[in-house]
């Protein structure tokens, strides 16, 4: 594998008079897993659908594992895995059957698939359910067999296209671990989502895209400091709402909002302003503000993600 494993400049895809990608660009080094966060209809699938061939770029260029998506699609579809949202298993069949039969489709052989079930099945926990049909198994014992069975081939590269759509939260523990395994073991994961837990959990790097483009780029810890601290003090007195809004206007650099019916002054500070919790409480009480509660929040991806997508926008696929 190339040390960059997707590389991706200026991509446009069109459906009909709307623009789903609108120039968008994309690193992602090897052996990491980028988190690709956006609205519904951002261009998220759309960009994964280009990037595994199924569908052609407008204009741009996308190289995966070195290769080009338009000129070189064959050696692309060699070099990847792709689980999209809906498992793509074959419910009527066992587990170990389905994986057999991927196998036999990639041209393994009857014994070298077989052999690379059985790998995958205990990999990953699944050597218990194994010979049963997969209609009896739970969501997220279906959504891990979609998920292994991306693998069969051992892709440098893999897509996942919210891969845990619709888990309840134990099976949607079961998938962050499995995908964390993977990186882990040096595979490349681009991951779409749309749970800013999930992407915060397993994302060396997160790319947010908005309208077909990427806004915004960068580690987790990086999206979240710019955002800023949230600032939240509830104070014993009505009366001295107006003195913390002083206080916290210095020491955050932004402007405060009061909330007479629960007594509490709330701010997020400037981004890359530093303020620790024993300075605020000194200075509030310097100000003679007496305080109920005073709390620092560090932002989440949440955060980032309203931050960044909340004007108005028009919708892509």
């Amino acid at each position: 594998m190339t040390e960059t494993a997707i590389a991706v400049a200026g991509l446009r895809k069109r459906f009909g008079k709307s623009e789903a990608l609108r120039g968008l660009d994309l690193t992602v080094p090897a052996g990491t897993v980028c988190g690709l966060l956006g609205p519904n209809g951002a261009g998220k699938t759309t960009a994964v659908r280009v990037l595994a061939t199924l569908a052609a770029p407008d204009a741009g260029t996308a190289r995966v594992n070195g290769y080009d998506v338009v000129r070189q699609s064959a050696q692309v579809r060699r070099s990847i895995g792709l689980a999209g949202q809906y498992a793509a298993v074959d419910e009527g069949i066992t587990g170990r059957d389905n994986l057999h039969l991927v196998g036999r489709f990639h041209g393994l052989g009857g014994r070298g698939a077989r052999r690379r079930a059985g790998e995958l099945l205990e990999r990953f926990g699944l050597s218990e359910v194994a010979d049963r049909l997969v209609r009896t198994y739970s969501g997220g014992q279906r959504r891990r067999l979609d998920l292994v069975a991306s693998l069969v081939t051992a892709p440098p590269v893999l897509f996942l296209d919210e891969p845990s759509t619709g888990l309840d939260p134990r099976s949607r523990q079961e998938i962050w671990e499995t995908v964390r395994g993977l990186a882990d073991s040096g595979t490349t994961v681009l991951l779409t989502t749309q749970y800013l837990e999930e992407a915060d959990r397993l994302a060396d790097a997160v790319a947010v895209i908005d309208r077909g483009v990427v806004i915004e780029s960068g580690t987790p810890a990086r999206l979240k400091a710019a955002i800023g601290t949230r600032i939240e003090v509830t104070v014993a007195d009505a009366a001295q709402l107006d003195r913390a809004k002083t206080v916290l206007t210095v020491l955050a650099a932004g402007e405060p909002v009061a909330d007479p019916a629960e007594l509490r002054v709330a701010v997020t500070s400037a981004a890359g302003r530093d303020i620790a919790l024993p300075q605020l409480v000194r200075e509030l009480d310097a100000a003679g503000v007496a305080t109920r509660d005073v709390a620092l929040r560090t932002p989440s991806l949440d955060d980032v993600f309203l931050a960044l997508t909340a004007a108005p926008r028009k919708a892509a696929r």
